[in-house]
Formats: structure tokens, sequence, C-alpha cells
């Protein structure tokens, strides 16, 4: 059990995973000393075999469960025992046997060029301080790609309206700074002096509600939904979906890939690599229609 809780201390502190995260892992840790028939007190990953998480990965197969998921319990366990060999707590690492599942990416979601042209050229009366927030909520997502947690947390002195940039705080507390074009700034810059002219905000976060408090993940997640509802077809419609259609609208119009992985914050460019499936796509698609012998 302190083996078990020093590693969760250490995903949650030195690896700065989130609490959804660090969650995860213990759930998966719990369900192994399930599988064990024992408790987490009596844990003893030194006696842990390699034979017996064969026989856990086995049941969890016979259970159906997602490759995904079969995928992810495996890694809890393979990054458990990584740490407790640097921690000196054992000697071997019965997971070096255990082979991750292949899993199959979905292609990402994404809005047509067309559609965010409707949402974002929509006409709106210019002192309606909720009508302009929203609408500078969505252009923010799909002109700059953020995620729902960074757009919530960014303040006003993150936004450099001279130079033209933002400071995003990502995942793991990684800082990003990202370009906003001219007329982003000028349209930033009205919405808070509108802001500052209608509400005492009560926080020092650019996005605030009308009663000058913050604005929670459900509120966005609905207001993009709701939006993007009125011209999309797509089943999800989220701000991950804008997130996705920023990547994807940079990569089909000529971005390099290594840019588009600095600008979304991601650590690796595996995870940027999932959006040229879908440029290739459009190119294809361009290619059979302009081409007289590619029908």
């Amino acid at each position: 059990m302190v083996m078990m809780n020093e590693f969760l201390q250490y995903l949650q502190y030195e690896k700065n995973y989130s609490s959804h995260t660090v969650l995860s892992y213990h759930t998966d840790l719990r369900q192994f000393c399930d599988f064990l028939e024992i408790t987490a007190e009596q844990f003893e990953p030194a006696k842990v075999s390699s034979q017996q998480i064969q026989q856990w990965v086995l049941s969890l197969m016979s259970d159906k469960i997602s490759a995904r998921t079969l995928s992810r319990k495996i890694s809890t366990l393979k990054s458990f025992w990584r740490f407790l060999l640097t921690r000196g707590y054992v000697n071997q690492n019965p997971t070096l046997k255990i082979i991750l599942p292949k899993t199959k990416k979905p292609i990402p979601a994404f809005f047509k060029d067309s559609e965010m042209e409707i949402v974002l050229d929509k006409t709106f009366l210019p002192d309606n301080f909720e009508s302009v927030r929203d609408q500078l909520i969505l252009t923010v997502f799909y002109l700059t790609g953020i995620r729902l947690a960074e757009l919530l947390n960014i303040e006003d002195k993150d936004v450099d309206l001279t130079d033209g940039n933002l400071r995003v705080i990502g995942k793991r507390n990684k800082q990003r700074m990202i370009p906003i074009s001219r007329i982003l700034c000028q349209d930033i810059e009205n919405y808070i002096q509108l802001r500052n002219k209608n509400i005492e905000s009560l926080t020092p976060n650019l996005f605030i509600r009308i009663n000058g408090k913050k604005m929670y993940p459900k509120m966005i997640y609905n207001l993009v939904h709701n939006t993007m509802s009125e011209v999309s077809s797509l089943h999800k419609k989220s701000p991950h979906v804008l997130r996705h259609t920023f990547a994807t609208s940079l990569l089909n119009g000529g971005a390099d890939i290594n840019a588009v992985k600095e600008l979304l914050g991601h650590s690796s460019l595996a995870a940027t690599q999932v959006y040229t499936h879908t440029s290739f796509e459009e190119l294809y698609n361009i290619y059979k229609h302009a081409h007289p012998r590619a029908k």
C-alpha cells in the first residue's frame, strides 16, 4: 500500500499528471489486486510473476474490454514496476514480457471550413456581452487549437495585444506561446472593454460569467455543442473537435507538422501525426475530383 501511494504521489506531483489520470492508475492497480484476491495492504510487488500478469490480461480479454482500455491497464503496471525498479523496491520487472495490444486510432472528426465560416460570421448586437463573449470563445478555439481547460484558465495578463501572442499553460504545467492575428487581438480588446464596462470582474480570468465569476467546463461545452449543432451533422460536437479542426485546417493548408505539434502543445510527434491521415484523405479527394484520369 505504501509503495502504491508513493507511486500515485509521484504521478501527481512529479509527473504533474491530472487527477483524472492518477485516479485511472489507482483504479487499475486496485483491479489487479482484486484479481490476485488480495487487498492493497497485502500487495507485495516483488512476489508478482509474469504469469500472474498474463493471466490478468487474459481475464480482461475474456471480459471483452476494448484494446485501448486493455492497453492502458497494462501500461499502468509497466509504469508502476519501472517506478519500483528506479526506487530500488524490486529487483525484477515482471511486465517486460507483457506486450501491449495494437490499437487502431480513429481519424479525428473535424468541422468543415464552410461550417466554421457560417458560425464565425454570425451577426449579433455589439453591446450584448454574452453574445460577444461566446463568439470570441468559438473564434479563439478555432484560431488557436487550445484545449478546453487551457481556455478556462486564460487570464488577461496571458494575452499580449501589442506583440500578438497568447500564453497558454497546458498539460503538466507546460507553457507555450501561440501567435494570434491582429484581427483576433482587436476582437479580444473590444471584448475586454465591453466586459469591464458591464461587469465587475471577481476573477483575473479573461472569460467570465455575467456574475463576474469564472466559467465552468460544461458551460463551454454546451456553447460549442449547441452552436455547432446548427451547422454540422457530426455526432460529436465539442471543444476538442474544434481543436481537431484547427490542426486539420493547418495541415491541409500546407503547414509543417512540427510547427503544428508546437502549436498544439503535443509532447511527441506521434500525437500530431494522427491528423495527417485526415489531410491525406482531403488531398486524395482533391486529386480524385481534379485529375481527368483519377475518376
